[in-house]
């Protein structure tokens, strides 16, 4: 599930605590970092308990609905297919899948209240009612109605504030598990095992975050070696400290990772920089690490493989 971008970014949050806590050891720092990997799953897990317990409330309502003493005709006939139907039962009634829930123990996160009140505000929708007063839906219309609930109530303030409370990285996981929360429900019903799929990979997180962040590190005097040179007018010490960390990130990934594109490791550094640095880093770390990738394709110093050849 997890993207290298996710990664970089995980790892270049640990260089930038290292540099800061002097107490702090690698060791630990990679510690962090696994565990940060580990709660980007715990973290798609809590969304789909959510997606559930939400969708489910509609049982709550048609028993709210019956137990009036003078329902109406939309009573009467209401039904709780949003949540009794074939694809979220794929989900609902998942006996691994509800074993992950208890593994973290998530239920315990799910506050009652929100809910009902993204439920509450979903019933209100034209398509909801729309939903509701078809005597038989279609397998489409079901994931449709469930798919736009999961939109209406994941744009709202409460929704990022409840993922922010829980997962203080969330601002950094946020668009991946939007991504795997839709991905999901368009995959209605899944499998048994479907969740294995959004498990961080070893090669992505192991092979490549690990590998760039322990590099950096230990390579740290090298690297700034082959920076100062493009810094031309610049010292060192001027950069600020997560360009600097940047740049050597994309130094290594540059002469290390041979599968991935140069120009496609400029681009992420450059995009990174945009959302986690000052207002004109990304000019700067473009035009550095431009003339870094002239200096060592000059010097040999980067080997692609076929893939590494073009573009992802």
């Amino acid at each position: 599930m997890l993207s290298r971008r996710n990664v970089r970014i995980k790892v270049m949050q640990m260089l930038y605590a290292l540099g800061r806590d002097k107490e702090l050891k690698f060791d630990e720092a990679l510690k962090l970092y696994r565990e940060q990997v580990s709660q980007s799953f715990e973290l798609y897990l809590f969304n789909l308990l959510y997606f559930i317990r939400v969708a489910e409330y509609a049982i709550q309502d048609k028993a709210d609905r019956k137990a009036k003493i003078r329902p109406t005709e939309e009573d009467k006939v209401f039904t709780s297919k949003l949540a009794e139907n074939s694809l979220l039962e794929s989900l609902r009634k998942n006996g691994p899948l509800s074993t992950l829930f208890k593994h973290f123990k998530l239920e315990e996160s799910i506050d009652k209240d929100h809910v009902r009140t993204f439920y509450l505000e979903f019933a209100k929708k034209e398509e909801y009612l729309a939903y509701l007063k078809k005597a038989e839906n279609s397998q489409e219309e079901h994931l449709e109605i469930l798919l736009t609930l999961y939109r209406q109530y994941s744009a709202t303030e409460l929704y990022e504030e409840l993922n922010e409370d829980m997962f203080p990285h969330w601002p950094d996981d946020e668009s991946l598990i939007v991504g795997s929360m839709k991905k999901t429900i368009k995959a209605l019903p899944v499998p048994m095992h479907f969740y294995e799929a959004y498990r961080p990979n070893k090669e992505t997180t192991v092979d490549f975050g690990e590998v760039l962040m322990r590099k950096v590190h230990d390579e740290d005097e090298e690297l700034l070696k082959i920076i100062e040179p493009a810094l031309k007018n610049w010292d060192a010490e001027r950069v600020a400290a997560i360009d600097m960390i940047l740049i050597k990130m994309a130094l290594v990934e540059l002469m290390t990772f041979t599968s991935i594109p140069p120009k496609v490791s400029l681009n992420e550094f450059v995009e990174i920089a945009k959302n986690y640095s000052t207002d004109k880093s990304k000019d700067f770390i473009n035009g550095i690490l431009d003339r870094l990738l002239k200096q060592l394709e000059n010097d040999g110093k980067i080997q692609k493989d076929g893939r590494g050849l073009i573009d992802e």
